[in-house]
């Protein structure tokens, strides 16, 4: 190993050499480098991850990343200094390797089992730059092979704990074969050093017959395939030591019944010569019934493709062969085929993670294409699932969008109903907070088992996975039925007066969403199996007018135009049409038109006081209206907010308008100083019901806010 080492710091400095003078980039890193690392070992270990980087095809951005990390991780405010040097690429590999220190240590804190299946998806889920995986693995291997000069017994097996249980599947899963092999080796050694050196002395005592059979083997191969016209290349197969031990542990065989000990790889240049020679190699030697393996005409799911067969060769012993193209063969040792499922026995891995891994091996595949691909890595990596870690470090998986709230529910049923709060690295956050990949959280629980109705609000947006949402309506459905029923006319009535809505005959609303009764309806709604927003959309009978006074206030006054196709005028060709300012109605409400002298049709509210006075003078130039099919624009509304006053509360209430997509026209605020109350007024730009409706709910969930609902017009 020493000996290794030095060769790799040797051509580490042939490198440097070469390439230095031409790149002011390198010579930064270099200068960088070399001002963090002092030790001689820290040295080997760069220079063999930079040597293995190399033989794997990293790029010189690769190369350089690795040599900023030394000052990253060792100097970190030296390296935030620093940072405008390099480019934004470089940026992401140091940044990447950085947040792989994260893992580190939660692997130190929680070694072994499930914790690092979770580990090696939260991995997958922080890095944003596939190269930073080349880097992570070459660096592993490099202080692997240099642990043997570790005097810390301790050291060096939480070392190859961490290879086993991270670096070592990972390599396996993204096919990168040239790495997988020797840190699973080199794990094993450290790990379990009698029975490395078991198996290890038992293929040296049979190395020089095993190394005479493999040649009398080859030579006739090659001499058979030479007189069939197939031109290939021929070589013995290496059996690493850790592969020999788990196929004795998986199929309970002694050293001496492993008849793949013994193996030969055939290299052609088509399909059609892989067929041939297996031709050629089945009239050579007998096969094993049973041992046949057509990879090529049926591949694995992973892609990987070969022949594989086992024959009774010279002497009468067995031997297996495996037969495959060129462009075969260094798909699947460079990552293409990672046949991670057929080595560890697989089946049980979910479609997402295996979607991560088929992007990143279609990156491993395409190098000439890398800087293109590497683009759109972080959102095709990152898309569905975030990462998220306990606080004894456990990882768990949810979709993306998921809030606390919901992670709540993923730790245990009784964790999300006993859930009051929740801190995220640290800070209390809301529970309707989505956090990020990485992110540890601590749930807040109290004694008692006590959901709120509210979660099940879309407008709150408290939960995001349907999981989590069945849970809370299970355990309201225990609840008794008047309860319920009583808490579901408390949410339809609340969602009618905040949209101005009287008290409707409910009659025919139950059959419009599949229910038989109204009970069952108001249930529903209860349970959130039915939004409210969706019942006042539905109700289609005209309401009696009201009204309401606004003095004391002052408002903007002009009408909405429409286009062409948002209403529909019964009998009449498209009109210039506009939306009453007076009673502002939205798609959903009942509406009626009035023929003005100069603006075309203006559009009110059948409610509308204005629009009564008008009917009841012309009623000639009243005309049947509707809303189209495209209705979904912007229309202008009045809504009123009522609460207790309190510093930066106009502000938290103008965020939230802002944040759902809404857009404030005209706005003003009164405060009673005798009560403390305040008022307040804001002409808005809204899509429709739903977004009126979520706006409301929100903003009623502010503290302070006690009542905001949508204003009368007319």
């Amino acid at each position: 190993m020493v000996e290794l080492a030095h060769t790799a710091s040797a051509d580490l400095d042939h490198w440097i050499e070469q390439h230095a003078p031409a790149s002011p980039v390198l010579a930064a890193a270099l200068e960088a480098y070399e001002s963090a690392v002092a030790d001689a070992r820290q040295h080997e270990v760069c220079a063999i991850t930079l040597r293995l980087l190399q033989e794997i095809g990293g790029d010189e951005a690769t190369l350089i990343a690795a040599l900023w990390f030394e000052l990253a991780r060792r100097d970190p405010p030296q390296w935030e200094a620093r940072q405008a040097e390099v480019g934004e690429d470089i940026r992401r590999l140091v940044a990447g390797q950085l947040a792989a220190q994260q893992v580190w240590a939660l692997h130190a804190e929680r070694p072994g089992g499930q914790v690092a299946e979770g580990l090696r998806r939260l991995l997958l889920a922080i890095i944003r730059d596939i190269r930073v995986v080349f880097i992570l693995l070459a660096r592993q291997l490099a202080c692997m092979r240099l642990a043997a000069q570790d005097p810390d017994d301790g050291e060096r097996r939480a070392l190859a704990q961490l290879t086993r249980d991270i670096h070592a599947p990972l390599a396996n899963r993204l096919g990168i074969w040239q790495l997988k092999w020797e840190l699973e080796d080199l794990a094993f050694r450290y790990l379990q050093p009698d029975t490395y050196k078991r198996i290890a002395r038992l293929l040296d005592e049979r190395r020089v017959d095993r190394e005479q059979f493999i040649t009398q083997s080859l030579t006739m191969l090659k001499e058979a395939l030479a007189k069939a016209g197939i031109q290939a290349d021929l070589a013995g197969r290496p059996k690493h030591i850790y592969s020999i031990w788990k196929k004795m542990q998986r199929k309970s065989l002694e050293f001496s019944d492993l008849y793949d000990i013994r193996a030969v790889r055939i290299l052609v240049d088509s399909v059609a010569d892989c067929y041939a020679a297996l031709g050629v190699v089945h009239t050579l030697w007998p096969n094993l019934p049973g041992e046949f393996d057509d990879y090529i005409a049926r591949p694995k799911g992973n892609d990987y493709r070969s022949l594989h067969t086992a024959v009774i060769g010279p002497q009468g012993k067995t031997l297996e062969v495996q037969i495959r193209t060129h462009e075969m063969h260094q798909i699947n040792e460079l990552g293409v085929a990672a046949h991670w499922r057929y080595k560890e026995g697989g089946g049980n891995g979910d479609a997402d993670f295996e979607a991560k891994i088929a992007w990143m091996r279609k990156l491993l595949e395409s190098r000439e294409n890398e800087g293109e691909l590497a683009a759109d890595l972080q959102t095709e990596l990152l898309e569905d699932r975030v990462y998220l870690l306990t606080p004894k470090g456990e990882v768990q998986d949810l979709p993306r969008g998921a809030t606390v709230l919901d992670f709540a529910y993923q730790i245990h049923t009784e964790v999300g109903h006993r859930c009051r709060g929740a801190k995220v690295n640290g800070r209390i956050v809301p529970l309707s907070f989505q956090p990020r990949s990485g992110d540890r959280i601590e749930i807040l629980t109290a004694k008692q088992s006590e959901p709120r109705r509210d979660w099940l609000s879309p407008h709150h947006a408290y939960l995001h996975t349907s999981r989590a949402k069945e849970k809370v309506r299970a355990w309201f459905r225990r609840s008794a039925h008047d309860a319920n029923l009583a808490a579901g006319r408390i949410l339809f009535e609340r969602e009618l007066k905040k949209l101005a809505l009287p008290d409707p005959d409910l009659a025919k609303l139950p059959a419009q969403f599949n229910f038989k009764t109204q009970d069952e309806l108001l249930v529903a709604l209860a349970l959130g199996e039915v939004t409210a927003g969706q019942i006042s959309r539905s109700l289609q009978e005209p309401v009696e007018p009201a009204e309401v006074t606004q003095s004391g206030f002052a408002m903007t006054a002009r009408p909405m135009r429409l286009d062409g196709d948002a209403l529909s005028i019964d009998g009449v060709g498209n009109l210039l049409t506009s939306l009453a300012r007076c009673c502002q109605p939205l798609p959903g409400d009942e509406v009626a038109g009035f023929i003005t002298r100069s603006r075309g049709v203006s559009v009110h509210r059948r409610d509308c006081v204005s629009l009564g006075r008008l009917a009841a003078r012309y009623p000639e130039r009243l005309i049947d209206v509707s809303w189209g099919r495209s209705a979904a624009q912007s229309y202008e509304v009045d809504i009123e907010v009522r609460g207790y006053d309190r510093k930066g509360l106009q502000r938290d209430v103008t965020t939230v308008i802002s944040h759902v997509g809404t857009h404030i026209i005209a706005s003003s605020s009164r405060v009673f100083s005798r009560t403390g109350e305040v008022e307040m007024r804001f002409t808005l730009q809204v899509s429709g019901f739903d977004q009126l409706s979520s706006l409301l709910g929100k903003i009623e969930t502010l503290p302070n806010v006690v009542q905001a609902h949508r204003l009368h017009g007319g």
